[in-house]
């Protein structure tokens, strides 16, 4: 079998196509055939070396994978189940989706649901899931659409992206935050959103409360950014905290919190528990399905394609989700 396995060298890490035996991947009690994996800002750290997301290796690569079980020690999955599997630290501590064939166990996999397809749950992939799982938090926590505006920052990333699709279809008014308002900012509409800013008109100066202007918030930035985010929801408002590419420290005040009500809601799609999964990849395939997939998932290669790719990632040089065929 092939796969892309990121291994230690005298300059670091790399990651090459090598092959290997299914026997050395690791531990688990369901081996999956991989169809279709994706790309991830978080893949491209671990396959450029830029990250430390490998925390063992030798490791093959890939947070998602979608595929057809080959194999099953337990009785939830029997061989031919098409099935999805996003984090549970694939490409950190155990072999990833990157590969011909996955070794995993059982308790991380959920089975396809019925209303998509393997490309399309890999279109989606973890950004999607995690775009989901903000928005599953944000109602099961009583937002809803007549609250307000509600931001979505990072808003050409892939969880951006889906965010913007998946709330204007439920409904909601959708501002995109992005520093690439100018040149992306049409193609952010035509996925929902009504207003496309910078993050710099949400700068209100360290200043522990702003006017309330916006009902929620989905946010993949972190530091001064969410800080500021955080004084302007209105009562009872939440923020979804997705990421901290802004940084992980977060110069706030407990003021939003007592003052206004207002929830910080962390999103952890790593271990998110399966039966909530199940519930997230249920809407995503049915009334939360982006209307716009097709138009995100921008591009389908192969193996040997991935490191261009993630070389663009990294320098943000590419807007739109990269789905992996493995079988190509």
């Amino acid at each position: 079998m092939k796969a892309l396995r990121i291994v230690d060298t005298d300059n670091g890490t790399s990651a090459d196509i090598t092959d290997m035996e299914i026997g050395e991947l690791s531990d688990g009690n369901v081996v999956i055939k991989s169809h279709y994996s994706s790309l991830n800002f978080k893949d491209a750290l671990a396959i450029t070396g830029k990250g430390k997301i490998a925390r063992k290796r030798p490791l093959n690569a890939g947070i998602d994978v979608a595929g057809v079980v080959e194999s099953s020690e337990d009785d939830r999955f029997s061989p031919g189940d098409e099935v999805v599997v996003t984090g549970w630290f694939m490409s950190e501590t155990r072999d990833g989706g990157l590969a011909e064939y996955v070794r995993i166990p059982a308790e991380c996999v959920v089975k396809k649901p019925a209303g998509l397809t393997l490309w399309q749950t890999m279109a989606l992939g973890t950004a999607g899931f995690t775009a989901g799982m903000a928005v599953k938090r944000m109602t099961d926590n009583f937002q809803k659409p007549e609250d307000g505006p509600v931001l979505v920052t990072g808003a050409t990333g892939g969880v951006g992206m889906f965010a913007i699709d998946i709330l204007a279809r439920a409904g909601y008014e959708v501002v995109a935050v992005s520093r690439k308002a100018d040149a992306e900012g049409d193609f952010l509409k035509t996925l929902g959103a009504s207003d496309v800013i910078t993050p710099d008109a949400l700068d209100i100066e360290g200043k522990p409360l702003g006017k309330p202007v916006y009902a929620g918030a989905i946010d993949a930035v972190g530091g001064d950014l969410l800080a500021n985010i955080v004084a302007q929801v209105q009562p009872y408002g939440n923020v979804a905290a997705i990421g901290l590419a802004g940084g992980p420290k977060l110069a706030t005040t407990v003021m939003p919190f007592i003052l206004r009500g207002v929830s910080l809601l962390g999103i952890h799609s790593v271990e998110c528990p399966n039966a909530w999964r199940e519930q997230i990849w249920g809407s995503l395939s049915g009334d939360q399905k982006p209307a716009h997939l097709d138009t995100i998932a921008t591009e389908t290669v192969g193996l040997a394609d991935v490191h261009g790719v993630c070389e663009k990632i990294m320098a943000g040089e590419n807007t739109g989700r990269t789905v992996v065929d493995i079988q190509a």
